[in-house]
């Protein structure tokens, strides 16, 4: 096993006006399951093929363990990689598909019989070891794909969207079963997605990229509390954070008649913040700002009140989503008063930098 480090790693394609990938710098260590995040186009990808061999650096260095890999060939990087559209030889069975890169390798027989038999228990599959791929559902293909990189032992795994292919359903499975393979390994982990919610439940850490930037790098509880800007706040949760820019007057703020004390770090009283709140920390209540309801997305015990801000004040008619007891919840149409849980609103300066 080995850590995996990208020390200021730049990628620019020829033609592009600014690089895929600028200035990485970031360390995953040893056995750990790191995540990749971000809008389509945000360098994820690039970031996972530079580790792998597949993308030349324009600039900077990556580290596998202590080895600078930077320059070293695909095949002699020992990463296995699980890629989005399984890559599956469609002649061959399960087992050869799997112990297809050792028999390349030139590894003895019995030693591949041994490894696929390993990995077929592993990942459920010893019934299916006789069968083509055509005969397999999708979340029986995508595990051939992950029994394929295991059965080599690699030092790193590098997985690029595995996921995007099954239904929702499977999705939750499978991710479920990744994540616990991976701990039982302890095989480093390169995992990328585009989705929030995997990122969240499968990362012991998680990157958040934006145009080829790093935005942050923490723990999903971290990510989750303490975003480090109003892109990451926005990205991460589900619904969204809900971000007001207000003016600022005796060092508060108001969201409809709810005075929100601001923090000290904000010394420019006659400028403006950007407070964020998360659906969940709103309260009903005879106060705050009023919300007419539009939509209501009733999931079981909660419910998502979507709708506008109808009140007083410069927020006036923003969108609005709210999280409500999925009992008895408000109906479309109806207005209602929210107000703020005070310990859980975010400030954000106009730069979009986290103040508190």
């Amino acid at each position: 096993m080995a850590s995996v480090s990208f020390e200021e790693a730049t990628r620019q394609y020829p033609g592009a006006k600014r690089p895929a990938v600028d200035h990485l710098d970031l360390t995953i260590g040893d056995g750990e399951f790191v995540v990749l995040v971000g809008p389509s186009g945000c360098g994820k990808t690039t970031s996972l093929r530079m580790v792998a061999g597949l993308e030349t650096l324009d600039s900077g260095r990556i580290r596998i363990g202590e080895r600078d890999v930077t320059n070293v060939d695909p095949k002699d990087r020992d990463v296995a990689m699980v890629f989005q559209n399984y890559a599956l030889y469609p002649h061959m069975t399960v087992a050869q598909n799997m112990g297809f890169a050792l028999k390349v390798a030139k590894t003895p027989k019995a030693e591949i019989r041994e490894r696929v038999l390993d990995a077929a228990r592993l990942l459920d599959l010893q019934p299916f070891l006789d069968r083509k791929p055509k005969d397999l559902s999708g979340g029986q293909r995508q595990r051939v794909a992950m029994g394929r990189a295991i059965v080599r032992r690699p030092q790193v795994f590098l997985m690029d969207e595995p996921l995007s292919n099954l239904d929702a359903k499977l999705r939750v499975q499978t991710r479920a079963q990744i994540a616990a393979l991976q701990r039982r390994l302890g095989t480093t982990t390169v995992y990328v997605t585009h989705d929030q919610v995997e990122a969240m439940t499968m990362g012991d850490r998680v990157a958040v990229l934006r145009d080829g930037v790093l935005q942050q790098y923490a723990t999903p509880r971290e990510l989750y509390r303490t975003p480090a800007n109003v892109f990451v706040a926005e990205f991460i949760g589900s619904p969204a954070m809900n971000l007001f820019t207000l003016p600022i007057a005796n060092s508060s703020v108001a969201l409809g008649d709810w005075r929100i004390p601001v923090p000290r770090e904000v010394t420019d009283t006659t400028g403006e913040v950007v407070i964020g709140i998360r659906p969940e920390h709103f309260e009903l209540g005879s106060l705050g700002v009023e919300m007419e309801v539009d939509v209501v997305e009733e999931l079981g015990a909660d419910a998502y009140l979507y709708g506008r801000i109808t009140g007083p004040g410069p927020a006036l008619d923003r969108p609005i989503v709210a999280r409500a007891d999925g009992h008895n919840p408000p109906q479309r149409g109806s207005r209602l008063r929210l107000n703020p849980q005070l310990g859980h609103v975010h400030f954000f300066g106009r730069d979009g930098r986290r103040i508190r």
